[in-house]
């Protein structure tokens, strides 16, 4: 799904959308962008910590999809992170 999601992100910054809240994220920059890479991350950390698993799952979801966008207006692909988390396991 990581895949699919990825290709979908990437169609849209090729391909915008009118409506399309990636389509915002992507007009806003990324500045905007990481800043929601980091509010993300801290309802991730705040559901780990007192909420219940189908909050955490949500707030885990929310953050991928940030960072997917994130990765995109980097132009750094899921290959990219996969390489580097396979040279670092040889």
């Amino acid at each position: 799904m990581l895949n699919r999601l990825e290709a979908i992100i990437r169609d849209r910054q090729a391909n915008p959308k009118d409506g399309s809240y990636t389509n915002t994220l992507f007009e806003k920059g990324v500045n905007k962008i990481a800043q929601k890479v980091g509010e993300e991350a801290t309802e991730v950390i705040v559901a780990a910590l007192g909420q219940g698993r189908d909050e955490q799952i949500e707030e885990l979801s929310d953050l991928f999809y940030h960072t997917l966008v994130l990765m995109a207006q980097l132009g750094i692909t899921l290959d990219d992170v996969q390489a580097e988390l396979e040279r670092r396991h040889q």
